[in-house]
Protein backbone atom coordinates (compact mmCIF):
# COMPACT_ATOMS: atom_id res chain seq x y z
CA UNK A 1 0.00 0.00 0.00
CA UNK A 2 1.44 3.38 -0.96
CA UNK A 3 2.81 5.53 1.84
CA UNK A 4 3.57 2.70 4.24
CA UNK A 5 7.03 2.06 5.66
CA UNK A 6 7.07 -1.42 4.19
CA UNK A 7 6.97 -4.86 5.78
CA UNK A 8 9.87 -6.89 7.21
CA UNK A 9 12.00 -8.37 4.45
CA UNK A 10 11.08 -5.84 1.76
CA UNK A 11 13.95 -3.97 0.06
CA UNK A 12 12.89 -0.70 1.69
CA UNK A 13 13.02 -2.15 5.18
CA UNK A 14 16.32 -3.95 4.53
CA UNK A 15 17.84 -0.73 3.21
CA UNK A 16 16.60 1.15 6.28
CA UNK A 17 18.13 -1.49 8.57
CA UNK A 18 21.48 -1.19 6.78
CA UNK A 19 21.25 2.61 6.93
CA UNK A 20 20.68 2.52 10.68
CA UNK A 21 23.54 0.09 11.22
CA UNK A 22 25.91 2.34 9.27
CA UNK A 23 24.78 5.47 11.12
CA UNK A 24 25.25 3.77 14.49
CA UNK A 25 28.77 2.69 13.44
CA UNK A 26 29.62 6.26 12.46
CA UNK A 27 28.39 7.49 15.83
CA UNK A 28 30.46 4.88 17.63
CA UNK A 29 33.69 5.07 15.63
CA UNK A 30 33.70 8.58 14.15
CA UNK A 31 34.65 9.20 10.49
CA UNK A 32 34.88 5.99 8.43
CA UNK A 33 35.71 5.20 4.81
CA UNK A 34 33.35 3.38 2.45
CA UNK A 35 35.61 0.31 2.62
CA UNK A 36 35.62 0.30 6.41
CA UNK A 37 31.84 0.67 6.57
CA UNK A 38 31.51 -2.22 4.13
CA UNK A 39 33.71 -4.43 6.30
CA UNK A 40 31.91 -3.53 9.53
CA UNK A 41 28.44 -4.06 8.03
CA UNK A 42 29.26 -6.99 5.76
CA UNK A 43 27.98 -5.06 2.72
CA UNK A 44 29.65 -5.14 -0.68
CA UNK A 45 31.49 -2.06 -1.92
CA UNK A 46 28.74 -1.15 -4.43
CA UNK A 47 26.04 -1.53 -1.79
CA UNK A 48 28.05 0.51 0.74
CA UNK A 49 28.55 3.20 -1.91
CA UNK A 50 24.81 3.33 -2.63
CA UNK A 51 24.09 3.47 1.10
CA UNK A 52 26.44 6.41 1.66
CA UNK A 53 25.10 8.27 -1.38
CA UNK A 54 21.57 7.78 -0.06
CA UNK A 55 22.46 9.03 3.44
CA UNK A 56 24.41 11.97 2.05
CA UNK A 57 21.46 12.99 -0.13
CA UNK A 58 19.20 12.75 2.92
CA UNK A 59 21.50 15.10 4.83
CA UNK A 60 22.37 12.48 7.45
CA UNK A 61 26.07 12.06 6.62
CA UNK A 62 28.79 14.39 5.39
CA UNK A 63 31.92 13.72 3.39
CA UNK A 64 34.73 14.94 5.64
CA UNK A 65 38.40 14.69 4.73
CA UNK A 66 40.32 11.66 3.54
CA UNK A 67 42.57 8.93 4.91
CA UNK A 68 45.61 10.75 3.48
CA UNK A 69 48.73 10.09 5.56
CA UNK A 70 47.81 6.46 6.27
CA UNK A 71 49.29 3.45 4.45
CA UNK A 72 47.72 2.80 1.04
CA UNK A 73 45.80 5.11 -1.28
CA UNK A 74 43.73 7.85 0.33
CA UNK A 75 39.97 7.31 0.68
CA UNK A 76 37.02 9.60 1.36
CA UNK A 77 35.81 9.64 4.97
CA UNK A 78 32.19 10.05 6.06
CA UNK A 79 30.66 11.15 9.37
CA UNK A 80 27.19 11.72 10.83
CA UNK A 81 25.98 15.23 10.04
CA UNK A 82 25.87 16.81 13.51
CA UNK A 83 23.42 19.49 12.38
CA UNK A 84 20.86 16.99 11.04
CA UNK A 85 18.94 17.29 14.32
CA UNK A 86 19.26 18.67 17.84
CA UNK A 87 17.88 17.57 21.20
CA UNK A 88 17.63 19.31 24.56
CA UNK A 89 17.59 18.41 28.23
CA UNK A 90 16.63 20.21 31.45
CA UNK A 91 17.71 19.43 35.01
CA UNK A 92 15.23 20.96 37.48
CA UNK A 93 15.85 21.59 41.19
CA UNK A 94 14.09 23.98 43.60
CA UNK A 95 16.96 26.49 43.22
CA UNK A 96 17.68 26.44 39.47
CA UNK A 97 16.99 24.96 36.05
CA UNK A 98 20.03 23.84 34.07
CA UNK A 99 19.52 23.44 30.31
CA UNK A 100 21.61 22.13 27.42
CA UNK A 101 21.28 21.44 23.71
CA UNK A 102 23.22 18.68 21.91
CA UNK A 103 23.72 17.98 18.23
CA UNK A 104 22.97 14.59 16.70
CA UNK A 105 26.44 13.22 17.57
CA UNK A 106 25.87 13.99 21.28
CA UNK A 107 28.17 17.01 21.47
CA UNK A 108 26.78 19.73 23.75
CA UNK A 109 26.52 22.93 21.71
CA UNK A 110 24.69 25.25 24.13
CA UNK A 111 24.24 25.56 27.91
CA UNK A 112 22.26 27.86 30.19
CA UNK A 113 21.44 28.03 33.89
CA UNK A 114 18.40 29.89 35.24
CA UNK A 115 18.13 30.63 38.98
CA UNK A 116 14.61 29.88 40.30
CA UNK A 117 14.35 31.33 43.81
CA UNK A 118 11.09 31.63 45.74
CA UNK A 119 7.88 29.68 45.26
CA UNK A 120 6.71 30.15 41.67
CA UNK A 121 3.17 29.50 40.47
CA UNK A 122 2.42 26.90 37.82
CA UNK A 123 2.28 29.62 35.16
CA UNK A 124 5.65 30.95 36.30
CA UNK A 125 7.12 27.42 36.12
CA UNK A 126 6.06 27.17 32.47
CA UNK A 127 7.79 30.48 31.74
CA UNK A 128 10.92 29.35 33.59
CA UNK A 129 11.11 26.16 31.52
CA UNK A 130 10.73 28.14 28.30
CA UNK A 131 13.31 30.72 29.40
CA UNK A 132 15.85 28.05 30.38
CA UNK A 133 15.38 26.21 27.09
CA UNK A 134 15.62 29.44 25.10
CA UNK A 135 18.84 30.37 26.92
CA UNK A 136 20.50 27.10 25.87
CA UNK A 137 19.11 27.35 22.33
CA UNK A 138 20.45 30.90 21.96
CA UNK A 139 23.85 29.83 23.30
CA UNK A 140 23.90 27.13 20.60
CA UNK A 141 23.14 29.65 17.87
CA UNK A 142 19.83 27.92 17.10
CA UNK A 143 16.12 28.65 17.33
CA UNK A 144 13.56 26.82 19.43
CA UNK A 145 12.15 25.13 16.30
CA UNK A 146 15.54 23.48 15.67
CA UNK A 147 15.09 21.27 18.75
CA UNK A 148 13.49 17.93 17.86
CA UNK A 149 12.85 16.70 21.40
CA UNK A 150 13.14 17.83 25.02
CA UNK A 151 13.57 15.68 28.14
CA UNK A 152 13.02 17.29 31.55
CA UNK A 153 14.48 15.71 34.67
CA UNK A 154 12.88 16.50 38.04
CA UNK A 155 12.92 15.09 41.54
CA UNK A 156 10.03 12.67 42.09
CA UNK A 157 8.01 11.44 39.13
CA UNK A 158 4.92 12.35 37.16
CA UNK A 159 2.33 9.68 37.91
CA UNK A 160 1.38 8.17 34.52
CA UNK A 161 -2.12 7.51 35.87
CA UNK A 162 -2.87 11.11 36.90
CA UNK A 163 -0.21 13.29 35.25
CA UNK A 164 0.65 14.89 38.59
CA UNK A 165 4.09 15.11 40.19
CA UNK A 166 4.58 12.81 43.18
CA UNK A 167 7.37 12.26 45.71
CA UNK A 168 8.69 15.83 45.37
CA UNK A 169 6.72 18.18 47.61
CA UNK A 170 9.85 20.38 47.85
CA UNK A 171 9.55 21.43 44.17
CA UNK A 172 7.14 24.41 44.29
CA UNK A 173 4.93 25.21 41.33
CA UNK A 174 5.25 21.79 39.71
CA UNK A 175 2.15 20.20 41.27
CA UNK A 176 -0.60 21.86 39.23
CA UNK A 177 -2.91 19.26 37.65
CA UNK A 178 -2.78 21.21 34.36
CA UNK A 179 0.99 21.75 34.29
CA UNK A 180 1.84 19.12 31.66
CA UNK A 181 -0.87 20.41 29.34
CA UNK A 182 0.38 23.99 29.79
CA UNK A 183 3.96 22.95 29.07
CA UNK A 184 2.85 21.01 25.97
CA UNK A 185 1.06 24.12 24.70
CA UNK A 186 4.13 26.32 25.31
CA UNK A 187 6.72 23.99 23.77
CA UNK A 188 6.81 23.30 20.02
CA UNK A 189 8.65 19.99 20.30
CA UNK A 190 7.75 16.62 21.89
CA UNK A 191 8.58 16.69 25.59
CA UNK A 192 9.16 13.84 28.03
CA UNK A 193 9.56 13.88 31.82
CA UNK A 194 11.82 11.59 33.83
CA UNK A 195 12.98 11.23 37.42
CA UNK A 196 16.36 12.85 37.91
CA UNK A 197 18.04 9.77 39.42
CA UNK A 198 16.71 7.59 36.60
CA UNK A 199 18.45 9.95 34.18
CA UNK A 200 21.73 9.58 36.07
CA UNK A 201 21.38 5.80 35.69
CA UNK A 202 20.73 6.25 31.97
CA UNK A 203 23.88 8.36 31.65
CA UNK A 204 25.93 5.70 33.46
CA UNK A 205 24.41 2.95 31.30
CA UNK A 206 25.18 4.78 28.05
CA UNK A 207 28.47 6.48 28.91
CA UNK A 208 29.81 5.42 32.29
CA UNK A 209 30.30 2.71 34.89
CA UNK A 210 27.24 0.61 33.94
CA UNK A 211 28.02 0.16 30.25
CA UNK A 212 27.29 -3.43 29.14
CA UNK A 213 25.31 -4.09 32.34
CA UNK A 214 21.64 -5.03 32.08
CA UNK A 215 20.89 -5.31 35.80
CA UNK A 216 22.12 -2.68 38.21
CA UNK A 217 21.09 -0.34 40.98
CA UNK A 218 22.28 3.25 41.11
CA UNK A 219 22.34 4.81 44.57
CA UNK A 220 22.32 8.61 44.49
CA UNK A 221 23.12 11.01 47.31
CA UNK A 222 23.16 14.75 46.80
CA UNK A 223 20.31 17.05 47.86
CA UNK A 224 18.30 13.89 48.48
CA UNK A 225 18.84 10.16 48.70
CA UNK A 226 17.39 8.05 45.90
CA UNK A 227 17.95 5.08 43.66
CA UNK A 228 17.36 3.97 40.09
CA UNK A 229 16.63 0.36 39.15
CA UNK A 230 17.65 -1.06 35.78
CA UNK A 231 16.30 -4.58 35.24
CA UNK A 232 16.81 -6.53 32.04
CA UNK A 233 18.39 -3.47 30.46
CA UNK A 234 15.37 -1.23 31.10
CA UNK A 235 14.53 1.32 33.76
CA UNK A 236 11.96 0.04 36.23
CA UNK A 237 9.70 2.97 37.15
CA UNK A 238 6.89 1.31 39.07
CA UNK A 239 3.12 1.75 38.85
CA UNK A 240 3.15 5.44 39.90
CA UNK A 241 6.73 6.24 38.85
CA UNK A 242 7.96 5.89 42.41
CA UNK A 243 10.32 2.92 42.07
CA UNK A 244 13.65 3.88 43.64
CA UNK A 245 12.31 6.51 46.04
CA UNK A 246 14.37 4.86 48.76
CA UNK A 247 14.68 8.00 50.88
CA UNK A 248 11.25 7.03 52.23
CA UNK A 249 12.45 3.53 53.22
CA UNK A 250 12.07 2.61 56.93
CA UNK A 251 15.44 1.40 58.22
CA UNK A 252 16.95 0.25 61.51
CA UNK A 253 18.74 3.03 63.36
CA UNK A 254 16.25 5.75 62.46
CA UNK A 255 12.84 6.54 64.02
CA UNK A 256 9.82 5.65 61.92
CA UNK A 257 8.67 8.59 59.83
CA UNK A 258 4.93 8.58 59.25
CA UNK A 259 3.12 10.44 56.45
CA UNK A 260 6.39 10.33 54.57
CA UNK A 261 5.15 12.13 51.46
CA UNK A 262 4.00 15.07 53.57
CA UNK A 263 7.34 15.11 55.39
CA UNK A 264 9.16 14.54 52.06
CA UNK A 265 11.50 12.29 54.01
CA UNK A 266 11.77 8.84 55.53
CA UNK A 267 14.02 6.72 57.68
CA UNK A 268 16.80 6.12 55.15
CA UNK A 269 16.94 9.82 54.25
CA UNK A 270 17.12 10.76 57.94
CA UNK A 271 19.77 8.12 58.65
CA UNK A 272 22.08 8.45 55.64
CA UNK A 273 21.04 11.50 53.62
CA UNK A 274 23.45 14.39 53.22
CA UNK A 275 21.63 16.42 55.87
CA UNK A 276 22.60 13.77 58.47
CA UNK A 277 26.35 13.99 57.82
CA UNK A 278 27.14 17.31 59.61
CA UNK A 279 25.43 16.14 62.81
CA UNK A 280 27.17 12.77 62.64
CA UNK A 281 30.52 14.51 62.17
CA UNK A 282 29.84 16.82 65.10
CA UNK A 283 28.91 13.90 67.38
CA UNK A 284 32.17 12.15 66.48
CA UNK A 285 34.29 15.19 67.30
CA UNK A 286 35.02 16.54 63.82
CA UNK A 287 35.98 20.20 64.02
CA UNK A 288 35.77 23.08 61.52
CA UNK A 289 32.47 21.99 60.02
CA UNK A 290 31.82 24.32 57.04
CA UNK A 291 28.58 26.18 56.42
CA UNK A 292 26.39 26.14 53.35
CA UNK A 293 23.80 23.88 51.69
CA UNK A 294 23.81 20.52 53.44
CA UNK A 295 24.74 18.62 50.26
CA UNK A 296 27.87 20.75 49.82
CA UNK A 297 28.77 20.53 53.52
CA UNK A 298 28.36 16.73 53.49
CA UNK A 299 30.51 16.36 50.39
CA UNK A 300 33.23 18.55 51.87
CA UNK A 301 33.27 16.60 55.15
CA UNK A 302 33.38 13.22 53.43
CA UNK A 303 36.08 14.34 51.00
CA UNK A 304 38.22 15.66 53.86
CA UNK A 305 37.75 12.42 55.81
CA UNK A 306 38.64 10.28 52.79
CA UNK A 307 41.89 12.22 52.42
CA UNK A 308 42.82 11.28 56.03
CA UNK A 309 41.20 7.86 56.54
CA UNK A 310 43.68 6.65 59.15
CA UNK A 311 43.15 9.58 61.50
CA UNK A 312 40.40 9.97 64.05
CA UNK A 313 37.74 11.31 64.02
CA UNK A 314 37.78 11.09 60.21
CA UNK A 315 38.05 7.32 60.22
CA UNK A 316 35.08 7.10 62.56
CA UNK A 317 33.00 9.38 60.33
CA UNK A 318 33.71 7.30 57.22
CA UNK A 319 32.91 4.02 58.95
CA UNK A 320 29.69 5.31 60.53
CA UNK A 321 28.54 6.87 57.26
CA UNK A 322 29.34 3.66 55.34
CA UNK A 323 27.32 1.61 57.82
CA UNK A 324 24.34 3.92 57.49
CA UNK A 325 24.47 3.81 53.70
CA UNK A 326 24.87 0.02 53.62
CA UNK A 327 21.88 -0.39 55.97
CA UNK A 328 19.40 0.85 53.37
CA UNK A 329 21.32 -0.58 50.45
CA UNK A 330 21.06 -4.04 52.04
CA UNK A 331 17.27 -3.96 51.60
CA UNK A 332 17.62 -3.03 47.96
CA UNK A 333 20.10 -5.74 47.04
CA UNK A 334 18.27 -8.36 49.09
CA UNK A 335 15.13 -7.81 47.02
CA UNK A 336 16.70 -7.18 43.61
CA UNK A 337 19.98 -9.14 43.69
CA UNK A 338 21.58 -6.83 41.10
CA UNK A 339 24.79 -7.54 39.23
CA UNK A 340 26.20 -4.10 40.03
CA UNK A 341 25.64 -1.11 42.32
CA UNK A 342 26.75 2.30 41.05
CA UNK A 343 27.40 4.98 43.69
CA UNK A 344 26.69 8.47 42.35
CA UNK A 345 26.11 12.01 43.57
CA UNK A 346 28.60 14.12 45.50
CA UNK A 347 27.53 12.64 48.84
CA UNK A 348 29.03 9.34 47.67
CA UNK A 349 31.65 10.13 45.03
CA UNK A 350 33.37 12.68 47.30
CA UNK A 351 34.47 9.74 49.46
CA UNK A 352 36.17 8.09 46.50
CA UNK A 353 37.55 4.58 46.67
CA UNK A 354 37.97 4.76 50.45
CA UNK A 355 34.24 5.17 51.11
CA UNK A 356 33.29 2.75 48.34
CA UNK A 357 35.39 -0.02 49.87
CA UNK A 358 33.91 0.58 53.32
CA UNK A 359 30.34 0.41 51.97
CA UNK A 360 31.21 -2.78 50.07
CA UNK A 361 32.59 -4.39 53.24
CA UNK A 362 29.55 -3.38 55.29
CA UNK A 363 27.10 -4.52 52.63
CA UNK A 364 28.70 -7.97 52.55
CA UNK A 365 28.02 -8.22 56.30
CA UNK A 366 24.38 -7.11 56.01
CA UNK A 367 23.05 -8.77 52.83
CA UNK A 368 23.32 -12.24 51.30
CA UNK A 369 23.72 -11.02 47.66
CA UNK A 370 27.14 -9.54 46.98
CA UNK A 371 26.98 -7.22 43.99
CA UNK A 372 30.06 -5.30 42.94
CA UNK A 373 30.06 -1.65 44.01
CA UNK A 374 31.60 0.96 41.70
CA UNK A 375 31.78 4.74 41.65
CA UNK A 376 29.86 6.53 38.91
CA UNK A 377 31.93 7.82 35.99
CA UNK A 378 29.60 10.61 34.84
CA UNK A 379 30.49 13.38 37.28
CA UNK A 380 29.75 16.60 35.36
CA UNK A 381 26.01 17.41 35.53
CA UNK A 382 24.93 13.74 35.37
CA UNK A 383 21.16 14.48 35.47
CA UNK A 384 21.49 16.85 32.52
CA UNK A 385 23.71 14.40 30.63
CA UNK A 386 21.11 11.67 31.12
CA UNK A 387 18.35 13.98 29.89
CA UNK A 388 20.35 14.70 26.74
CA UNK A 389 21.09 11.01 26.17
CA UNK A 390 17.39 10.17 26.54
CA UNK A 391 16.34 12.93 24.15
CA UNK A 392 19.05 11.96 21.66
CA UNK A 393 18.05 8.28 21.66
CA UNK A 394 14.47 9.12 20.67
CA UNK A 395 15.61 11.75 18.17
CA UNK A 396 17.98 9.31 16.46
CA UNK A 397 15.27 6.66 16.26
CA UNK A 398 13.12 9.18 14.40
CA UNK A 399 15.72 10.89 12.22
CA UNK A 400 17.68 7.75 11.33
CA UNK A 401 14.58 5.86 10.16
CA UNK A 402 15.01 6.12 6.38
CA UNK A 403 12.08 3.78 5.69
CA UNK A 404 9.67 6.69 6.18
Amino acid sequence: MAGTAGTPGTPRVLRAMNDRTALDLLLKHGPLSRTRIGRLTGLSKPTASQLLARLEAAGLVLATGTTEGRPGPSAQLYEVNPAAAHAAGLDVTPRRIRAAVADLTGRTVGRYELPTPGRPSGARVVQQVVDALDGAVKAAGLTRSDVHRLVIGTPGAFDPNTGRLRYASHLPGWHSPTLLDELAAALPMPCEYENDVNLVALAEQRLGAARDHGDFVLLWSQEGLGAALVLGGRLHRGWTGGAGEVGFLPVPGAPLVRRVTRANSGGYQELAGSQAVPGLARDLGVEDIPRGPHSEVAAALVERAAARPDEEPHRGLLRAYATRLATGLASLVSVLDPELVVLSGTGLTSGGEVLRALIQDELEELAAPRPRLVLGDVREHPVLRGALESALAATRDEVFDTSR
